[in-house]
This record gives C-alpha cells, sequence and structure tokens, in this order.
C-alpha cells in the first residue's frame, strides 16, 4: 500500500510541475521554493500543539488547492504559484513518508510514526 501512494503522491507531484510550468516564472524558481513550506516548522519552537497546527497549515494540500484557486480566480500569478508550491511540497513530503501531524509529536503523522 505504501508503494501505492508514494506512486500517487510522485503523480501529483508531477502535476505541480506541470502546473509551475504554465506560470512566466523562470523554471528554477520551482526548486528554490519547494523547501518553502517547511516554515511551518517553526511553529514547534512553541510546542507540540502549536508546532502541529503550523506544520500542518503549510501541509495541507486542501489549503494548496484554495490558494490556487484563489489565484485562478483573482487571475494572480503569485497565488497561483503559491498554490502549487505548498502542493508540490505536500505532495513531495508525503513520497518521502512525511504526513500531516498529530500534537503528540513531529515524528507522528497520519502516515505513522516516522523512523519506523
Amino acid at each position: 500500500m505504501k508503494d501505492l501512494i508514494r506512486l500517487e503522491e510522485a503523480a501529483m507531484f508531477a502535476l505541480s510541475i506541470l502546473l509551475f510550468a504554465e506560470l512566466p516564472f523562470a523554471w528554477w524558481w520551482f526548486p528554490v521554493l519547494i523547501l518553502a513550506p517547511d516554515i511551518g516548522m517553526i511553529g514547534y519552537i512553541f510546542g507540540d500543539k502549536i508546532g502541529a497546527f503550523a506544520y500542518n497549515l503549510f501541509h495541507h494540500k486542501g489549503i494548496a488547492i484554495l490558494v490556487y484557486s484563489i489565484g485562478w480566480w483573482l487571475t494572480n500569478d503569485y497565488l497561483l504559484l503559491s498554490g502549487i508550491i505548498l502542493f508540490g511540497h505536500a505532495s513531495m513530503d508525503r513520497i518521502f513518508g512525511y504526513g500531516l501531524k498529530y500534537e503528540k509529536g513531529f515524528k507522528f503523522t497520519h502516515l505513522g510514526e516516522i523512523g519506523k
């Protein structure tokens, strides 16, 4: 099952690259920005509960799709870019087994415990 999930996430990551290619930004912006959503990990400075909330905010695909949709509706390339980066990053993380976080600690995710 894990291989099937990884394959699905790889397809979604590829979709983010295809969507990015439609934007008027230089190609190098994608690899520069793809790790930007990890800024949500800063929340863990304030404890597991706030850390999980902040991390999940930046790694939730529904939020990524909402940001992208608002960008599409407003014809705003920067919001489109933000949505694509959030979506692509979440897919990339899930390929490697990093899921949305539970409040009991960073290593506890909806995909299982990290490191097991």
